[in-house]
């Protein structure tokens, strides 16, 4: 089975273009969805954070609030990589686990859509490496749309990812998203093709 490893920076389009390849009948893992199942209430990933991190940052149900543990491991380099040593690997045993699944149930692809597929260590997993790139100010536009964080935000955060011209170094491909989803669309459509027909 071909895997194809779909990154980028957050607010690059990344989930776009892992929907458009969806549709064209890729199987299509989230691993950052994984990552978040990975510490879900009562799991060892859920234990250690807690233990790490403190009760403070649990919702009224017991489960971990992102939104209280966001901005603790983004203003601290030193905690992100704690909780980074926690959840990478219990995320990476969820995908491997499914691309293993997906492998036994005779797909020919299978793609994973991940934001620190590099940083993390996961090129490993994926035969072909696609980085979806996008201008800094459509970023801030689309993250600012879409999850109401302002430029001072969206700039932080960008500041602890590995920045989009080293990513586009280790890709095999490279898609533009300038905000034109036909474009983008056409894109993704013709290198699915490129590799679905060889």
């Amino acid at each position: 089975m071909t895997v194809i490893g779909i990154t980028g920076t957050i607010g690059s389009g990344k989930s776009t273009v892992g929907r458009m390849l969806a549709e064209l009948g890729c199987p299509v893992i989230d691993a950052d969805v994984e990552a978040h199942r990975s510490y879900g209430k009562g799991t060892r990933a859920y234990r250690q954070i807690v233990a790490d991190f403190g009760p403070g940052i649990l919702d009224a149900s017991g489960r971990i609030d992102r939104k209280m543990l966001g901005p603790i491991v983004f203003a601290d380099p030193a905690a992100r990589e704690r909780l980074n040593a926690i959840v990478h690997p219990a995320a990476r045993r969820r995908v491997m686990s499914k691309l293993r699944r997906l492998s036994a149930q005779g797909h020919e692809f299978a793609a994973v859509e991940a934001t620190l597929l590099i940083e993390a260590g996961w090129t490993d997993m994926v035969d072909v490496l696609w980085v979806v790139a996008a201008p800094v100010d459509s970023v801030i536009a689309r993250l600012g749309r879409d999850r109401g964080q302002d430029e001072t935000e969206v700039r932080s955060r960008l500041s602890t990812q590995l920045p989009a011209q080293r990513m586009m170094e280790r890709a095999d491909d490279i898609i533009y998203n300038d905000g034109d989803t036909g474009t983008l669309r056409a894109r993704v459509e013709y290198l699915w093709h490129g590799l679905s027909a060889v």
